[in-house]
């Protein structure tokens, strides 16, 4: 498995073993390093598949590219938590009520109240 192309650089695994982090609740300590070296192993080859798509499926003027849309699939935005949801839709709320002439509410208590959650 030493031939492999995707090989842990040295320099990189001491740095991982010498850090001291904060695991995840109800993860050791080896659960963290071994998932922290699994991520690292899966964003070289997802790199390495977009490289490959960008050399061998040329862009076609299709916006975005093919490699971004491979990127954007394999790693997807993380949900937003419902603190930011509900934000958003406060401006959109407050944004439609301007648009249809309804501009006299002001959302700061709502706004502040979301924040501090």
């Amino acid at each position: 498995m030493s031939n492999h192309p995707i090989t842990l650089p040295p320099e990189l695994v001491q740095c991982f073993l010498r850090s001291n982090p904060v695991t995840p609740t109800g993860m050791t300590y080896e659960q963290f390093i071994a998932t922290r070296f699994a991520q690292w192993g899966a964003d070289v080859e997802l790199e390495k598949c977009c490289e490959w798509v960008s050399k061998y499926l040329p862009y076609l003027g299709d916006f975005p590219m093919p490699e971004d849309k491979l990127r954007t699939a394999r790693r997807p935005e993380p949900p937003r938590s419902l603190k930011e949801q509900a934000l958003e839709e406060l401006e959109n709320m407050v944004k439609s009520a301007k648009d249809f002439g309804f501009g006299g509410t002001d959302p700061t208590a709502i706004r502040q109240a979301l924040e501090s959650l």
